[in-house]
């Protein structure tokens, strides 16, 4: 279950922590931004102001700094927390 819904140009977008955990464990969180309709996934990165929980931290993120981060984000397909699958 996606943990928000972000509009942007159109489409909508599932947005979700990857939960992954990197070397710098409570420093960084990965979100995963995946489009309703199934054709393009994407990931970014972020250091959290706030809470040191992944889901908690993302929701406190305001919808203009998760557009921020989809302006960030990469392709599935360069991203480890996807596998690099495209």
């Amino acid at each position: 279950m996606p943990a928000r819904q972000l509009e942007i140009d159109g489409a909508t977008w599932d947005v979700a922590p990857t939960g992954r955990v990197t070397q710098y464990t409570r420093d960084e969180f990965g979100v995963l931004f995946r489009r309703r309709d199934g054709t393009e996934v994407r990931v970014s990165r972020y250091a959290p102001l706030g809470s040191r929980h992944a889901e908690d931290s993302l929701a406190e993120l305001s919808e203009r700094e998760l557009r921020e981060l989809w302006k960030r984000s990469q392709p599935a397909w360069t991203a480890p927390e996807t596998g690099y699958r495209r």
